[in-house]
């Protein structure tokens, strides 16, 4: 675990697949770097990722939508008989029951046991960049319509905080 208790998402960008430790809490604070990263890798020609859960001590919907639409950016660039494009591996059973309350579970494959993966090369740490209010809640609001995508069923559970976001990005003001 990070010793400053910062979260903190390291990397190791040389290895296929691509692969990722969460260290902390995911959350609206850090998921854009996550965004920022998979669009990044795409670019690059890398379209599988792994994601270490083992030590992220929890996650928001804001991340659970960065992830939702990093899987749909994922499968849009591969073809269905390429191997899954997204892993999740060691997810504990709280971020496990997070991640399969809002049906995103469908998207990617998660390994809630003891994956077979090392993840001691991921070293390299992403940084977030400062956003001001209102990117922030462009980011927040593409997060919330990602869950929607994954699953129609999550439209009632965030109708209010997408209007609110829909509201203040329209406005823009905050």
């Amino acid at each position: 675990m990070v010793e400053t208790g910062k979260p903190v998402f390291f990397v190791d960008v040389h290895s296929d697949p691509v692969v990722m430790r969460i260290e902390g809490r995911a959350s609206f604070q850090n998921s854009s770097c996550l965004r920022d990263f998979a669009t990044e890798m795409l670019a690059q020609g890398k379209t599988r990722l792994v994601i270490d859960f083992q030590h992220c001590t929890s996650m928001d919907s804001t991340f659970l939508g960065i992830l939702a639409g990093v899987a749909l950016q994922l499968r849009q660039k591969t073809k269905a008989s390429d191997p899954q494009p997204l892993i999740l591996a060691r997810v504990g059973q709280r971020n496990l029951e997070l991640i399969r309350n809002l049906g995103i579970h469908r998207l990617m494959t998660v390994d809630a046991g003891d994956f077979k993966m090392s993840f001691d090369k991921c070293s390299r740490p992403l940084t977030q960049q400062e956003q001001d209010e209102l990117t922030s809640a462009r980011v927040a609001l593409e997060a919330h319509e990602n869950l929607i995508a994954a699953d129609e069923g999550n439209r009632s559970k965030f109708q209010d905080v997408l209007s609110f976001l829909r509201n203040r990005v329209e406005n823009g003001s905050l």
